[in-house]
């Protein structure tokens, strides 16, 4: 069977040895409005740098008007900031990208992200205020950062609101900024701040139309509050269920991707960059037979498959950035061949070079069988990857188009000071 796998990626894959060979792939792309962009490990540096020029291309000859990431939002605002100009004082990206200080900061603040934020800052100067590109992030943790922003703003609009927000946000103040405590003390002994949040997004969303939108504070503000709400759900969920907080971790997400796209109305055409766990659809793999969900699965039932295109990256072997344990400092490490019988395994003995695969009505039952397919997080040790780093996928069900990099390299790490949280 692998050997009629290794036939049909010779037969359909195309070889990539300069950029002008992804133009067969943004010809696969005319009427989506989200382009997911993935990643098969978080210290990656050709998953970064493809992925850039990947987005430059789609901003420029497919009009796409915001990339979103798996990074917090109020570090990702900075960028933002500073790329549409609303940020006067910080000199260069580099600059910016010491605002990624949560572990693990070399997800953002690395040297691969520096020209593409100086690119889209150089773009943004030469486009009319209302079709300038956003760059946000749309993960769930950043509780006490978005808290912080919340009671920032509200003290420097002399909101009436801010009272309702100190008063929701005392109930915090215990657990000492450690998701962890909060997450044991509200599943397990009740002592949560669930009723409280809520009823501050409430009163936020409600009063959302009143709140000035220079420098995109309403959407600021909204999506901080969102924020709160859930991340104080999934660190309560966490301790007790750690699919159910994936779940509430995805669909945060997929709110927020919704939540940008209105923001932008009509002209919200999306690039999101995360993990092949979240973009490629989860139903084509093993996580539904858990009942876990994920961006790619959640945007393809919400917007329709037609509306969106995802890709996959990988490789067979070369080194990354990670971690051997969460919240320790991160390390080079060496990614050994992919496993045999793997995804990896049959695109590397098809021919140990670069490739892109694109599905389609033709070739789709070539690529229909289940596979395993290898994924590297930011806690990663390569001597037992072959126990848990391959996940049950049918790639030509998960992907539109996938990426092959034979050999990659570990992206490049800025120096910050990191918050182990």
């Amino acid at each position: 069977m692998n050997n009629e796998l290794i036939q049909a990626i010779k037969d359909y894959a195309k070889p990539l040895t300069n950029l002008n060979d992804f133009n067969s792939l943004l010809h696969e792309i005319e009427m989506q409005k989200y382009v997911l962009l993935g990643e098969a490990s978080h210290g990656t540096s050709e998953y970064y740098k493809i992925r850039a020029e990947l987005s430059k291309k789609l901003i420029v000859e497919k009009g796409f008007t915001f990339l979103a990431v798996e990074g917090d939002w109020p570090a990702c605002q900075h960028v933002n900031r500073y790329i549409k100009g609303f940020d006067q004082v910080t000199p260069n990206a580099r600059e910016v990208l010491q605002s990624f200080n949560r572990w693990p900061t070399w997800m953002w603040a690395n040297e691969e992200m520096i020209e593409l934020i100086e690119w889209l800052k150089e773009y943004n100067q030469k486009q009319p205020k209302d079709t300038q590109v956003g760059f946000y992030g749309i993960d769930i943790y950043s509780l006490w950062e978005s808290m912080d922003e919340i009671i920032k703003y509200l003290e420097k609009t002399h909101s009436p609101q801010l009272e309702d927000a100190k008063k929701a946000f005392t109930c915090f103040e215990p657990f000492n900024r450690q998701p962890e405590k909060y997450g044991v003390s509200a599943a397990l002994y009740s002592e949560g701040c669930h009723d409280e949040v809520i009823k501050l997004l409430t009163e936020i969303c409600l009063n959302k139309n009143k709140q000035l939108d220079s420098a995109e504070n309403r959407l600021n503000l909204e999506v901080n509050a969102l924020i709160t709400a859930n991340a104080e759900n999934y660190y309560r969920t966490m301790v007790v269920n750690d699919n159910e907080s994936w779940n509430i971790r995805d669909r945060h997400m997929v709110e927020v991707i919704n939540k940008i796209s209105e923001y932008y109305g009509n002209q919200a055409k999306g690039i999101i960059w995360e993990h092949n766990t979240h973009v490629g659809d989860a139903r084509a793999t093993d996580m539904a037979a858990e009942s876990i969900v994920n961006v790619g699965q959640l945007l393809r039932e919400q917007k329709g498959k037609e509306d969106i295109f995802i890709v996959g990256f990988g490789t067979h072997r070369g080194t990354v950035i990670a971690a051997d344990q969460w919240g320790v400092n991160f390390e080079k490490m060496i990614i050994p061949p992919a496993e045999a019988g793997s995804f990896e395994d049959a695109l590397h003995k098809a021919g140990p070079s670069d490739k892109l695969l694109i599905f389609n009505d033709e070739n789709h039952h070539k690529f229909n069988r289940t596979i395993g397919h290898r994924a590297i997080g930011v806690v990663y040790d390569p001597k037992y990857e072959h126990y848990g780093n391959y996940v049950p996928s049918v790639i030509s069900d998960r992907y539109d188009a996938f990426v092959y990099v034979n050999y990659t390299n570990a992206l490049t790490p800025l120096k910050v000071e990191a918050v182990f949280l």
